[in-house]
C-alpha cells in the first residue's frame, strides 16, 4: 500500500471521527427507545465496539457504520433487528485488501456485473467500495432525517459512490438514493446493487438456522430463465426454491449455498421471518427499457455449506468458515448505466419493516397481504370483511362499497392500525344500497389515502 494511499484513508478517518461527538456507553445506548415525539433524531452512538451514527424515530433505529464501507448495519423495528452481523468482526476494521473479504454483515452497495476475468466485471473482496471509510454528512433532522455517505474515489472500477439514508418523523418507510459517478476518463458500464444480508439464524438455538424464513418476489410470467428463475449457484434442482402457483417465486431458507436470480417486474421483494412475524419489504421501480445485468432485477443468496466436485467427480461439502454463518441476502439490482467521464446514475429503493403471519399473499400499495380479503352478505344487510394484514403506515382501514354497476355507495371506516401490530380483520360492515363488491384501503395519520389491500365481490353467506 503505497503512502498517498494510506495519508487519504487517515484524512477520511479523520474526518469521520470529527463528526462523531463523544459516544454513550453500550448500556446507555441500548436503554433508549427510539422516537416518541414526533422528531426524527441523529445520534452518535457505539454500537458493538464501532463509532456508528443512529437515526431514529418513534418506529425504527437505523444504524450506520461508516468506516466499514458505509454499511447500514441494523434495522431494529419495535425491537425486532433484521440484519445479520459477524460476531467475529464486531467492532473491527480491516483494511482494504484485493486478496480477502471481510464480511461484516449489514446492508452496503455492491457493483455489478461480478467477476474477475477482464475489467468490465467486479472482483469485489474488501475494495474501496466494500470496506473503505466513507465520509458522513448529517443533512437534515426533525421532521425527517437524512444523512449522506460518500465513499473514496475508486481508480479500480473508475467510481465513487454517494448514498442517501432518509427516515420520515411519521412512519417507518425508509428511503434510499444511490449516486454512481464515473470519475474516470473514459466510459463505464456498471449496475449498483443493494445488498442485504438478514439474520436467519435460531433465537433460541444459535447452532441451528431459522427454519421459518422465507424470501419472495413476483416471478416474470414471460421470463428469459428456464422454469422462470436461474440457478446461478448451488444445486441445481434445489427443493427450497420454486414458483408459487399464484406466480410468485419463493424461497425458503436452508442452510446451504445457493444463488437464484429471477427476472421480477414487479418492483418489490419480502423478506419473511414465520417465527417472529416480521417482515421487510424492498420496493423498487424495474426499468423496462435498460439491461439488467443477466437480466437479473432481483437475486437471493442463501448462505451455508457449498457443495462441490473434486477433479474425480467425488462431492463434498466445503467446511470454509464463512460457510457457518445463518444469513440470506437480498440483492436488488439496478439497470446497467452507460457512464461517461463526469456522468452519473441514480438507484432509488424504499423499505418498509412491518408484521407478517403464517401465511403470505403478495405486496400492495399499502402493506403486505397475509390473508387475502373477503367479503360475504349477511340477511341483516351488512357486509362481513375478513382478512389480515401488515401496514407500512399507521393510520386506519377504510372499506369503499360499489354497487353492481360500479358506482360508489359510500365508505366507512373500520379501525385504527399501526406497522408494529397485524392486522386481523373480522367484522361487520353496513352500507346504503345494494353493494355489490368492496375494496380496503389504509389512510394515514394525515388522511392521505395509501392505497388498497384488494377489490373483491361480496358473496352471498355460503357462496362461491
Amino acid at each position: 500500500m503505497n503512502s498517498t494511499y494510506v495519508r487519504r484513508i487517515t484524512l477520511l478517518a479523520s474526518i469521520l471521527l470529527g463528526f462523531l461527538p463523544a459516544q454513550p456507553s453500550m448500556a446507555q445506548t441500548n436503554a433508549q427507545a427510539p422516537g416518541g415525539t414526533g422528531q426524527c433524531r441523529i445520534e452518535s452512538a457505539d454500537y458493538k465496539g464501532w463509532q456508528a451514527q443512529q437515526m431514529s424515530n418513534s418506529w425504527v433505529r437505523l444504524t450506520v457504520v461508516p468506516e466499514n464501507g458505509g454499511r447500514m448495519m441494523q434495522v431494529n423495528f419495535a425491537g425486532h433487528e433484521y440484519l445479520f452481523v459477524n460476531p467475529k468482526l464486531a467492532g473491527k476494521h480491516m483494511s482494504p485488501t484485493q486478496n480477502r473479504w471481510f464480511n461484516y454483515g449489514g446492508d452496503k452497495i455492491w457493483l455489478l456485473p461480478e467477476g474477475n476475468g477482464d475489467e468490465q466485471h467486479w472482483v469485489g473482496n474488501s475494495d474501496l467500495l466494500d470496506d473503505g471509510p466513507f465520509a458522513i454528512k448529517k443533512v437534515s433532522e426533525g421532521q425527517h432525517c437524512e444523512i449522506e455517505l460518500t465513499s473514496l474515489p475508486d481508480p479500480q472500477t473508475g467510481i465513487q459512490i454517494t448514498r442517501s439514508i432518509r427516515l420520515d418523523a411519521d412512519s417507518p418507510r425508509i428511503a434510499f438514493h444511490v449516486n454512481m459517478k464515473n470519475i474516470s476518463g473514459h466510459p463505464l458500464d456498471w449496475s449498483m446493487q443493494s445488498v442485504s444480508q438478514y439474520d436467519t439464524g435460531s433465537a433460541t438455538d444459535p447452532a441451528h438456522g431459522n427454519r421459518d424464513f422465507w424470501a419472495f418476489t413476483p416471478a416474470n410470467p414471460s421470463s428469459s430463465y428456464l422454469n422462470r428463475y436461474h440457478v446461478r449457484f448451488g444445486p441445481a434442482e434445489n427443493p427450497a426454491a420454486s414458483v408459487r402457483e399464484d406466480g410468485l417465486f419463493t424461497v425458503h431458507y436452508a442452510h446451504l449455498a445457493a444463488e437464484l436470480w429471477v427476472d421480477s417486474t414487479e418492483g418489490w421483494v419480502a423478506l419473511v421471518d414465520g417465527t417472529s412475524h416480521y417482515a421487510m419489504v424492498e420496493r423498487f421501480t424495474y426499468d423496462e427499457h435498460n439491461p439488467y445485468p443477466g437480466k437479473a432485477s432481483v437475486i437471493f443468496w442463501t448462505n451455508g455449506p457449498e457443495l462441490r466436485l473434486n477433479n474425480d467427480g467425488v462431492a463434498s461439502v466445503s467446511g470454509e468458515p464463512d460457510g457457518s454463518p445463518f444469513y440470506m441476502e437480498g440483492e436488488v439490482n439496478s439497470p446497467m448505466c452507460h457512464l461517461r467521464p463526469g456522468q452519473s446514475c441514480i438507484f432509488e429503493t424504499e423499505w418498509f419493516p412491518t408484521r407478517a403471519g403464517n401465511e403470505f399473499h403478495g405486496v400492495r400499495d399499502p402493506g403486505l397481504v397475509i390473508r387475502p380479503l373477503s367479503a360475504t352478505s349477511s340477511a341483516s344487510g351488512k357486509v362481513k370483511l375478513s382478512g389480515s394484514f401488515g401496514v407500512f403506515f399507521p393510520g386506519k382501514l377504510v372499506t369503499y362499497f360499489y354497487d353492481a354497476h360500479g358506482g360508489s355507495i359510500g365508505h366507512v371506516p373500520l379501525l385504527q392500525v399501526s406497522p408494529t401490530d397485524p392486522v386481523s380483520l373480522d367484522m361487520d360492515a353496513s352500507s346504503e344500497g345494494q353493494p355489490a363488491r368492496v375494496s380496503l384501503h389504509l389512510e394515514d395519520e394525515t388522511g392521505l389515502d395509501r392505497g388498497s389491500f384488494g377489490e373483491v365481490p361480496i358473496t352471498a353467506t355460503g357462496g362461491h
